[in-house]
């Protein structure tokens, strides 16, 4: 049976919180099987007998907008293309001095090529990023909350929904997940 890592996007933020516990029973009453969660940030694991990441991420968003009453998009990765994300960032060298912290912002579809190029010119201070197939790594050396290259700017250039990560976190679920 296909197995699925899902990212929830803005999933315990800004008044939207969710118990990961009734999360996980909601996707198993809706016949997901193997559903695992890691930390509160909406990480999940599921097995389902659907043979497409974009048939995968329809459901449980589906499946998980109706069960918290709010808009839960999920953007889907197999383990093999998981993995493939760590490798793609790990392949790019440091974009700013050695001690930045690395993001990954995962998008729903490729980030087209005008905004790829967009985000790879990024040049502020503290911040730059690289579009990486359907994801985008950035890396800061300014606090997160005082990025200016945010989910929603990131949203606006590239036309795709993404919600970010930190790279310790991607790494950890494609230790369990990935393959």
């Amino acid at each position: 049976m296909p197995s699925y890592v899902a990212f929830l996007r803005a999933v315990n933020v800004s008044g939207r919180f969710v118990k990961m516990a009734e999360l996980r029973a909601a996707l198993e009453a809706a016949r997901f099987t193997d559903v695992a969660t890691y930390i509160q940030s909406g990480n999940v694991f599921v097995r389902t007998p659907l043979r497409s990441v974009r048939a995968a991420s329809a459901e449980l968003s589906r499946v998980l907008t109706q069960w918290a009453g709010f808009d839960v998009r999920a953007i889907v990765r197999t383990p093999t293309e998981l993995r493939s994300a760590v490798e793609a960032v790990d392949g790019v060298p440091p974009l700013l001095e050695v001690g930045a912290r690395r993001y990954v912002a995962l998008a729903d579809a490729e980030v087209p090529v005008k905004a790829a190029a967009e985000l790879d010119a990024w040049d502020r201070p503290g911040e730059r990023a690289r579009a990486l197939g359907s994801q985008v790594l950035a890396e800061l050396t300014i606090p997160f909350h005082r990025s200016s290259l945010t989910n929603a700017r990131i949203e606006r250039i590239t036309g795709r929904t993404t919600t970010w990560r930190d790279l310790t976190v991607i790494r950890a679920l494609d230790e369990r997940w990935g393959a």
